[in-house]
């Protein structure tokens, strides 16, 4: 298994892209921490990872809080011996289908300032640990992509940029001690996109259209991903994005 032995944390383990890459983790072997603010769905996915045969805990958590992120990064270290595998999908609050030039100021910074607050809290609770132990990955999921006319994503393509850039940063930053940065792009997932969310599926079949494979990335091909990207197997991987857009975002 790539994961054997290895212990991640997952902010935002009970939504969809979060449960994904959680039990692809648990499949390959690692003790998975989930965390976030609602216990259903954190308890629905680590069912899931446990009927399986893996191992997974949660935790209620604000992502957004840095005092509990850093005492939860800490007691996983302490109790688990290692953290390994840091992964942050929280919800980041965008608003959709409205032009900037009909936006709220606060819907549109709203994404950006999450994005920026909750990357920057949860990547310093691991590297703190990552640094002693001289390993560990950090993952990102979004970055850098275009965006088409009529999209009206707001701040959401500004939150990725700001992630992407933190990426750059902490990649460099973190690299002499063994400890690798890297993005999940994909362009979008349509079965992500609530169940009753208004034009899903003209927006799920826009999303596929948009790809070179004419098939949208899964939810199980971001828990490949997630899981080759966190492994030895990409041990060489850092400071980059791995593409799973399926060629709507085209990395020439």
């Amino acid at each position: 298994m790539l994961l054997n032995g290895r212990n991640a944390v997952v902010y935002g383990g009970g939504g969809s892209i979060g449960g994904a890459a959680a039990r692809a983790f648990a499949r390959e072997g690692a003790r998975v921490f989930l965390a976030g603010r609602h216990p259903e769905p954190l308890q629905a996915v680590a069912e899931q990872i446990r009927s399986a045969g893996g191992l997974a805990e949660t935790a209620l958590l604000d992502a957004l809080n840095q005092q509990a992120v850093n005492e939860h990064a800490d007691d996983v270290a302490s109790s688990a011996g290692s953290l390994d595998i840091s992964l942050n999908v929280i919800q980041h609050g965008d608003v959709q289908g409205t032009p900037m030039s009909a936006m709220y100021l606060e819907d549109y910074l709203r994404p950006v300032s999450t994005a920026v607050q909750t990357t920057f809290i949860t990547a310093q609770a691991a590297a703190r640990h990552m640094m002693e132990q001289k390993s560990g990955v950090i993952l990102a999921f979004g970055g850098s992509g275009t965006q088409e006319p009529g999209q009206y994503l707001g701040g959401l393509i500004t939150a990725f940029e700001a992630i992407e850039a933190m990426r750059r940063q902490l990649a460099v930053e973190l690299g002499p001690y063994g400890i690798r940065v890297v993005t999940l792009r994909s362009g979008g997932i349509p079965e992500s996109l609530p169940s009753d969310m208004e034009g899903r599926e003209e927006i799920a079949g826009a999303i596929q259209a948009a790809t070179m494979l004419k098939r949208a990335a899964t939810l199980e091909d971001v828990g490949n991903a997630a899981a080759f990207a966190a492994s030895d197997m990409a041990a060489s991987i850092t400071a980059a994005t791995i593409n799973i857009s399926a060629g709507a975002l085209i990395d020439w």
